[in-house]
């Protein structure tokens, strides 16, 4: 049996190095780059015929009067053109009749004239209100989310001594994995424009759901052994259900990390950032079902940071004695 509780502070320590590192991310503005879902502005992908460098094409689409543009690289010669709300312009659907013209069409006959012939592979475009809705309803499904995570737990694990501690420590699992996600795409969103939209939503909220299950199958062992045998040390319960879940849960883990890596390297630049936050976000709670969420656990059933309190408080008490 693996000794993982005796070992628990260098689990929350590794961890905890991590969310300051998003902390810290987040803190730096821009702290992340909102996609067209998310603030109001039209985004559409050009691919040229001739290669075009993206500085060069970022410049020019400045000198155009669009100072926050953002060009991002989604294929062989292919830009995702990211700028303020184009007055007017058509999207790109199989509705009969001709489009009426609009401001894209200016934009990019002035491409044409710079960069020579492309073609517009899609278009939308996103009015404030609508960006402002739907920043709100996605921290609204977050939210949810954890408190009927933190519900359902503490009522399954009901008849377990204070079953809300089950329920607040795995929140605070996926807490951490949010966190982790949302520093890494802090710092991709600095060095590489990487957006945040909604499909980067639909995959949080998947790793939580992934993360949630995987501390579940943990705690659920945990709740075997301390039921068949009251009077089990609480550190050997936790560490003998860990021993016993861990194969299960890095099997799984693995093959769906395989799974996302494939269709990484042959998916399309669309769902990159989902796949991104997929990757990251399964690595992550897997581990933090094992090294947070079942350490946490054991940190709260000892009453260690009581014990450090008491021991810190008390030689403070001590030094102030000394000195007097």
């Amino acid at each position: 049996m693996l000794d993982f509780s005796g070992k628990r502070w260098w689990y929350l320590g590794f961890s905890m190095i991590f969310v300051v590192i998003a902390v810290v991310a987040l803190a730096i503005p821009p702290r992340l780059k909102p996609g067209i879902e998310f603030s109001a502005g039209s985004s559409f992908t050009e691919k040229f015929e001739k290669p075009v460098d993206q500085g060069e094409l970022r410049s020019f689409m400045k000198g155009l009067g669009f100072a926050d543009v953002r060009v991002q690289g989604a294929g062989a010669n292919t830009y995702l053109i990211r700028t303020t709300e184009l007055k007017g312009a058509p999207a790109l659907t199989d509705v009969p009749g001709p489009a009426q013209p609009g401001q894209i069409d200016e934009i990019e006959q002035q491409l044409r004239d710079k960069f020579g012939p492309m073609d517009r592979q899609d278009f939308s475009s996103v009015s404030s209100t609508v960006s402002t809705e739907i920043a709100r309803n996605a921290t609204y499904a977050v939210i949810a989310a954890s408190v009927a995570i933190l519900l359902y737990i503490s009522i399954v694990f009901r008849r377990l001594p204070k079953p809300w501690r089950y329920g607040t420590c795995a929140v605070i699992a996926l807490l951490h994995d949010a966190f982790v996600i949302l520093g890494l795409f802090s710092i991709l969103g600095k060095l590489f424009d990487t957006e945040v939209d909604t499909a980067f939503v639909t995959a949080v909220l998947t790793v939580i759901g992934f993360s949630v299950h995987d501390t579940i199958v943990v705690f659920d062992r945990i709740r075997e052994k301390v039921t068949h045998d009251p009077f089990i040390p609480f550190e050997e319960a936790v560490n003998a259900s860990l021993t016993e879940t861990l194969a299960r849960s890095i099997n799984t883990s693995f093959v769906v990390v395989l799974t996302v890596i494939a269709m990484l390297l042959i998916g399309g630049v669309t769902i990159r950032n989902f796949l991104i936050v997929l990757l990251v976000g399964i690595i992550s709670g897997t581990y933090s079902s094992i090294g947070i969420a079942a350490q946490l656990l054991v940190v709260w059933e000892n009453n260690d940071l009581g014990k450090f309190l008491r021991k810190v408080t008390g030689r403070a008490a001590k030094v102030e004695a000394e000195a007097a």
